[in-house]
């Protein structure tokens, strides 16, 4: 009996898929990270310590299933109810839930609950272009319709009139908006989110991954709209990359909907510890942001002086277009010095560099480097 080939036994979706492709973790020693968006410093004394003590018999047990204490604490910080709120592996998993809860895949099963929305609406994922670039793999997974709406040359967000102009459709399923936007770093303002959540007739989700160094929020729109869920991450802003733990904030209805299709024990013990300790100490945090906000604002100064085009940011990177060589050729010279960027090969952005902010260290040797390596003019 002939053996089927084991590509024939993935599904033809899958096989059609572009992974994720996330950001290079080399282990080069004395390379100076800056592609990842990771912060520079390390979790609060206290995270640390919370994190060793529950380092005990614990270990056998499975966490606590719902991360209930965590829940308490956000909603205490956010001034809701644990109903408001659920926490995930990572936000990344919460968005992907997001999509297998309120889209219905292009060939799925007709629903028998009638939809004020057209069956098109109700199978898009939509996002701005550029954006984060897991959306349209999660999509892709669901089933679902992409649309990318393209952003403005000066990546700003499109006023309310010309969104549909640009391909928006405020009937959409599901809509992700990066705020601030990456990967340019732009902030939206709280105002015009705010107009755009009012007239969308499906979910919206504001990735909110980097706000922490913004000069605004959006998370009082989670608790005006019902169907507007913002995105927070314990990644970014509180140095928890490793522990992987993020969290919604919504009407509780669709909290409980994202509830039911949730893997048990999704956020390990430990990472809820570390995000629970965290809110204990945020003042700690606090003064980290303005430690790389303040980095961020002379590392833009310096560049700039040196001819290359830096966008405003809002978050704790910085987008630049480098002068004399292609941006790609400016990430081998940099990687050559140990120092690493990151390049994206898409259209819209393929002639800048994304820099993270690192330690005020790090940014001084990177901004040396950068002189080194630049021509005089």
């Amino acid at each position: 009996m002939a053996v089927r080939a084991p590509r024939s036994l993935v599904r033809p979706l899958v096989q059609r898929l572009h992974a994720y492709v996330p950001g290079e973790q080399p282990k080069i020693p004395g390379l100076i990270k800056l592609n990842t968006n990771e912060n520079p410093y390390p979790p609060s004394p206290k995270v640390l310590a919370a994190v060793k003590a529950a380092v005990d018999g614990r270990l056998r047990l499975y966490p606590n299933p719902t991360a209930s204490a965590l829940r308490e604490g956000l909603a205490k910080l956010h001034g809701c109810a644990p109903e408001n709120i659920i926490v995930g592996n990572g936000s990344d998993e919460l968005l992907a839930l997001a999509t297998r809860t309120f889209v219905e895949p292009i060939q799925g099963p007709k629903s028998k609950v009638q939809s004020p929305r057209s069956k098109a609406s109700d199978s898009t994922v939509q996002f701005l272009n550029p954006s984060y670039s897991l959306y349209p793999v999660l999509a892709n997974i669901a089933g679902a319709v992409t649309n990318a709406v393209p952003l403005p040359a000066d990546f700003s967000l499109p006023a309310l009139a010309q969104l549909p102009k640009r391909g928006w459709d405020f009937q959409a399923a599901l809509s992700l908006i990066t705020t601030p936007n990456a990967p340019s770093g732009r902030g939206f303002s709280t105002a015009e989110l705010d107009a755009l959540c009012a007239k969308a007739k499906g979910v919206v989700v504001l990735d909110e991954a980097y706000v922490d160094f913004a000069r605004e929020h959006a998370m009082t729109l989670a608790l005006k709209h019902p169907h507007v869920l913002v995105s927070r991450t314990f990644s970014k802003a509180y140095s928890l990359c490793f522990q992987r733990v993020g969290y919604f904030v919504g009407h509780a209805e669709l909290i409980a909907a994202l509830d039911k299709v949730r893997d048990s024990y999704n956020v390990n013990g430990l990472g809820q510890v570390a995000a629970l300790a965290t809110l204990d100490d945020l003042p700690y945090y606090r003064r980290n942001f303005r430690r790389i906000i303040a980095t961020r604002e002379q590392v833009t100064r310096e560049l700039t002086g040196l001819g290359w085009t830096v966008l405003p940011s809002q978050t704790n990177f910085l987008l630049a277009k480098p002068p004399r060589f292609p941006a790609e050729e400016w990430l081998a010279k940099l990687r050559a010095k140990k120092l690493l960027v990151r390049w994206f090969k898409y259209p819209e952005v393929r002639g800048y560099l994304r820099i993270t902010m690192g330690s005020e260290a790090e940014m001084e040797t990177f901004v040396r480097t950068v002189r080194k390596i630049q021509p005089v003019q």
